[in-house]
This record gives structure tokens, C-alpha cells and sequence, in this order.
């Protein structure tokens, strides 16, 4: 099913200590990677102080561009559930007053997107 969910394009929990490796000099000093997800090459982190969205790039993969969204621009998100007959879920998040979602990732049904939601809610709102 893995490779399905990669296909369809669903996300897929990835460790902490996996993307501390492998992006650790993107971080700022006192900045830790707290939940992160892969989508085929594309990987997003939570931060304990921001988002960062990182888009591989190329047949390769050896270009990439990296997207930093503090906290404080989020203007607002949503969460829309799986179904019976979906199998993924999606969040989306807006920055600023963007009319259109800057950010929109679909999550299969082994990831608890409650939790996500839970989380980002802190992060934004707290």
C-alpha cells in the first residue's frame, strides 16, 4: 500500500531524527524539527517555529527549493477528513491573505490528521 499511497500522492509520516540528518543546517540555533511528512520526493517539517516545505526538483532530484512560513503567517487552515470510501485526508493552509491555499497536502489514513491539525492549531493560535 505504500507505494499506492505514493502514487496517489498521500503523505507519509517521516522520523524526526531522519530529517534532523538529512536538513539539520536548515535550522536556526534552538530550532528542532518536531513531525514531518514525505510526498514521493517532496518532504514538510514542523518546526517549533515554522513550516518548511522542501520541493525536489528535476529528473535528478539534486535541485531543490526550500520553503521557510513562520507560524505568525498563517492566516488560517482546514482540515478535510477521509471518508468510507476516501482514503485520504487533506490539509490546507493559507499564509497571510492569500485567496488561494499556499499549502495543500493530502494524508493517508495510517497518519492521524486530527493530530496534525492539533498541532499546527497550537502552533498558530497558541
Amino acid at each position: 500500500m505504500g507505494l499506492i499511497n505514493k502514487i496517489l500522492g498521500n503523505a507519509s509520516e517521516v522520523s524526526v531524527e531522519k530529517l534532523n540528518e538529512k536538513y539539520g543546517r536548515l535550522l536556526i540555533d534552538g530550532e528542532i524539527v518536531e513531525l514531518g511528512f514525505t510526498l514521493l520526493r517532496d518532504v514538510f517539517m514542523f518546526t517549533n517555529k515554522r513550516l518548511i516545505l522542501i520541493d525536489v526538483q528535476g529528473f535528478t532530484g539534486s535541485k531543490a527549493e526550500y520553503k521557510s512560513m513562520p507560524y505568525k503567517n498563517i492566516s488560517r487552515f482546514s482540515l478535510e477528513t477521509a471518508g468510507t470510501f476516501d482514503l485520504d485526508a487533506e490539509l490546507k493552509i493559507w499564509i497571510s491573505s492569500e485567496n488561494l491555499p499556499t499549502v495543500s497536502k493530502k494524508f493517508n489514513k495510517s497518519i492521524d490528521i486530527y493530530e496534525v491539525q492539533r498541532y499546527l492549531a497550537t502552533k498558530v493560535m497558541g
